[in-house]
């Protein structure tokens, strides 16, 4: 064979050897389990985002100070199918009081006789608060109707002052004008603390439950089947 021959046979021989090299090492594909070689995941298969943890607050002083609110106009309202009010996550979504844990409910928040009057801000600092944050909030009902709502109440563990944990909560349907608050979130937050007491549902349970949506508490928790909230008395809560 001549020459020339022989070097065009030894050429093309290593071209092939080269390609099968390539194929053999899986090169130009994408490797198994990688970003562009990985089966798509079944429909259902994403896990759901957990429930953002709620912040700690200083917790109960022996005076208090006025705290900042929101700028005006930065907080906006939500409201359930049937228009209870809801807060803005983003400017009020929940606090909790570093005094209060799961061990040391029966000296705080279960204590006989009450906790929640001894770490309450006063009525001057929270007066001056509520109107600060019916600015934030655009509320422009008559001030006495409106109640400047801790949304994790003090009876569950709720911070007792902190901006991030009230908020000017707006009347409820049914609502008579000029006759106060008509406030059924009271009475959700009286059941989840008599459901916590008990030992039915945990602190921590309770506190993600009302700061999640307030009218859904109850029955996230297995506390009832559905329906309207609770009419059991508020018992020194909020």
């Amino acid at each position: 064979m001549p020459a020339p021959a022989r070097r065009a046979l030894a050429v093309a021989a290593a071209v092939l050897l080269a390609a099968a090299a390539g194929c053999s090492s899986g090169g130009g594909h994408p490797a198994k389990g990688s970003a562009h070689g990985s089966a798509p995941a079944a429909a259902g298969d994403a896990a759901q985002p957990a429930p953002a943890a709620i912040v700690t607050g200083a917790g109960p002083k022996s005076s208090y100070e006025v705290q900042p609110q929101p700028a005006a106009g930065s907080c906006h309202y939500r409201y359930t199918a049937d228009k209870q009010p809801l807060p803005d996550p983003n400017c009020t979504p929940g606090a909790l009081s570093p005094a209060v844990s799961q061990d040391n409910l029966k000296d705080t928040i279960c204590k006989q006789g009450g906790y929640t009057s001894a770490i309450r801000p006063p009525a001057n600092l929270t007066g001056k608060e509520k109107a600060e944050n019916a600015k934030s909030y655009g509320y422009t009902g008559p001030m006495g109707d409106a109640e400047y709502d801790h949304l994790i109440s003090l009876q569950l563990g709720g911070d007792p002052n902190d901006a991030r944990n009230l908020w000017i909560q707006p009347p409820s349907p049914g609502h008579v004008p000029g006759k106060g608050p008509n406030n059924p979130k009271d009475s959700v937050e009286t059941h989840l603390h008599t459901a916590i007491c008990k030992g039915q549902v945990t602190l921590a349970a309770a506190q993600q439950a009302i700061a999640t949506d307030w009218t859904t508490a109850e029955v996230k928790l297995g506390l009832k089947s559905g329906g309207t909230p609770t009419t059991e008395a508020d018992a020194d809560g909020d």
